[in-house]
This record gives structure tokens, C-alpha cells and sequence, in this order.
């Protein structure tokens, strides 16, 4: 009788209809039940297509028989709506006018999320997408130092216009309120917060809107999962354990609002010695990528702790943009590849 990863493994040979991701990653996955002659395997979907579900039906049942001949394979599919359409129907236009939109999150706070965010928009920027940066992190908002902004956006009368920096339109609450004033608001104030951010700012014409995330799983996550059709979430984590545990409660919220989750990044992998160039794993090694199997998720790749990338961020240059033919660079560049790839589907 197969164990439930090694089914799970099976599963991950299955592309989604129409697209190079496979059904695991997708999150469409929801859970693998194996009994001693019968396989189960959930399916959840937002679209109603027949086609796609019996494509699923036929992949799935095709697969696993080929690789347990003597079991009964039973897929399910159920069809869900998003939650935000059961729960916010008026909320659902957010952001139409924009093609793809990517929420960086992590399951606790000081893992480098923000500085990850902030290349990664720049990244994309530079391999010629038309690029957001949605500082969604009302109570810390640090996209103002990241990016080495110190101004207002301007008013048209309309909307705020969004500020531009290495090619990438921002948007932040740090541009409205004093630096030095801590942000006390309840969750309903941090809610309508961020709904203004996205409705009352100019971003139309975007081909993708990156969405730099408080940590954790709280009102901002909730907020934006019911108010938006999210096309994807990306965890940032670092390689211990107690990060970890934190960014899989991660994975599984955005799972639970039907949010495909494009994989995790491990940050702060590794330090490599600008003397010598030898590796040391401060933080462990290998955690991210452990756990990327065990959920069913990509490692979407390893960024090394190094100190041209803090000092980056301190001065408003991310290494991306002040140091782009950097090893340091080339590991964020080809996370903004990959993610552009799953968006794009070439």
C-alpha cells in the first residue's frame, strides 16, 4: 500500500489544464485518503469548466492506476467558490484592471519578506513586465526605506498616483503618515486601510501587482484573499524550524481561501564568505526544501544572508538595481523568472 507522499508525488506529474503547473503546487489538492485497496484523491476547483473536470478525473484515475494497478482509484472534484465571492460579492472587482496579482507573505515576522518583495518587483521590472508594489504591511510599513522614497504621491483629483522607483509603481501608507508614528488601528481600520490603498490609487495599465504582506495570518491576508482574485501567494521563510512552522500555517491559510501557492523562498539560506568563499549554514539547511516536499509545494529558490543585500535595503537601493550582475542578484532574478513563467505560462 503506497504512503500518502508517495501518491502525492504521483500527483505532482499531472499538469493543470492549460497550464505548465502541476495540480499539487496549484493547491488544488485537498487531501489523499488510502485505504488497503482504494485510493481517494480530493479535488477542489473554482471553475465549474466540465472540461477541466473531466480532463482531472481522466489525469488522475490514468495515473495513479498505471502506478498501483491493484488499487481502486476513486478522484473526487468539488466545486467551490472563492470565498470572497460567498463572503464580499461587492469586493471581487478590486483591481480587474490589473492582469496578474502575487501576494509575498510570511508566516512570521523578520524572515526578510519586504527586502524579497522589493527585488523581486524590481526583477520583474527589469525583465520588462510593468510592475506594483502594494505596501499591504499597515502597521510596519517599510517599502518608504527599501526603495529610498521620501515624498507624498501626487493627488489627480481623483486617485493617488503611485510612486515610481527602478521602474516599479509604489504605493504605501508609510508615504501618508509620519515615519515615527506608530500605526494603533483596529482590524476593521487596518481592513478599509488597505481596501483604499488598492481601490483610491491609480493602477491601471499594470501587468502584475506584487502585494508586500504583514506577517502572519491575520486581518491584512484575510482582507485581501476575500477582496481580490489572487493568482498567487509566495512564502518567504528562513531555514529553521521555527520559521518553518510558521510559514507552512502560511501555505495552508492561503490554501484554505483557494489561493494557488507558487512556492516557498528560502531566505537568508546560507553565508557565503566574501574572504574565503566558504559556505556556512547559519540558520540549518535544507529545511525549506524538506518541507516544500512534505506539503507539496516548489522551492522557488535560495537567497544567501549577505550584507550588500541589508545594506541595500538600508539605503534605498536594492541589489538588484544597484549591484544586477551580482550573485546576490542573479538568485533574486531568477525567482522573479520562475514566478513570470507561472504567470505568463512561457
Amino acid at each position: 500500500m503506497p504512503t500518502q507522499q508517495e501518491v502525492i508525488d504521483k500527483l505532482k506529474t499531472i499538469n493543470y489544464p492549460g497550464f505548465s503547473r502541476d495540480i499539487v503546487s496549484f493547491g488544488i489538492v485537498n487531501d489523499v485518503q488510502i485505504s488497503d485497496t482504494k485510493i481517494t484523491v480530493v479535488l477542489v476547483l473554482k471553475t465549474p469548466d466540465s472540461k477541466i473536470i473531466d480532463a482531472l478525473n481522466h489525469a488522475v484515475q490514468a495515473t495513479l492506476k498505471e502506478a498501483y494497478p491493484d488499487m481502486t482509484i476513486d478522484p473526487k472534484v468539488n466545486v467551490q467558490q472563492p470565498r470572497q465571492a460567498q463572503q464580499a460579492p461587492q469586493q471581487v472587482s478590486y483591481l480587474n484592471n490589473v492582469k496578474y496579482k502575487v501576494a509575498v507573505a510570511s508566516g512570521k515576522g523578520g524572515v526578510g519578506k519586504s527586502t524579497v518583495a522589493v527585488n523581486l518587483a524590481v526583477a520583474l521590472a527589469q525583465q520588462g513586465m510593468k510592475v506594483g508594489l502594494l505596501d499591504a504591511d499597515i502597521y510596519g510599513p517599510s517599502i518608504p526605506l527599501m526603495l529610498g522614497v521620501q515624498v507624498q504621491p501626487a493627488f489627480d483629483g481623483k486617485r493617488l498616483i503611485p510612486i515610481e522607483k527602478y521602474g516599479v509603481k509604489l504605493m504605501s501608507l508609510g508615504f501618508l503618515v509620519d515615519s515615527n508614528d506608530p500605526v494603533i488601528w483596529r482590524g476593521s481600520l487596518v481592513t478599509r486601510a488597505l481596501q483604499q490603498l488598492m481601490t483610491d490609487v491609480d493602477w491601471d495599465g499594470l501587468d502584475v501587482i506584487l502585494f508586500d504582506m504583514p506577517p502572519g495570518t491575520g486581518d491584512a491576508q484575510l482582507t485581501l484573499s476575500q477582496s481580490v482574485a489572487l493568482d498567487g501567494a509566495v512564502i518567504v521563510s528562513t531555514p529553521q524550524d521555527v520559521a518553518l512552522l510558521d510559514a507552512v500555517k502560511g501555505v495552508q491559510m492561503f490554501r484554505k481561501v483557494n489561493v494557488p501557492i507558487m512556492g516557498i523562498i528560502e531566505n537568508m539560506s546560507y553565508f557565503a564568505c566574501p574572504h574565503c568563499g566558504g559556505r556556512t549554514d547559519i540558520f540549518a539547511h535544507g529545511g525549506v526544501e524538506r518541507e516544500c516536499k512534505r506539503i507539496g509545494t516548489d522551492l522557488l529558490g535560495e537567497v544567501p544572508l549577505d550584507a550588500d543585500i541589508r545594506i541595500g535595503g538600508d539605503k534605498g537601493e536594492p541589489i538588484v538595481a544597484g549591484r544586477p550582475g551580482s550573485p546576490q542578484a542573479q538568485a533574486f532574478k531568477e525567482i522573479a523568472e520562475k514566478i513570470r513563467q507561472h504567470l505568463t505560462g512561457n
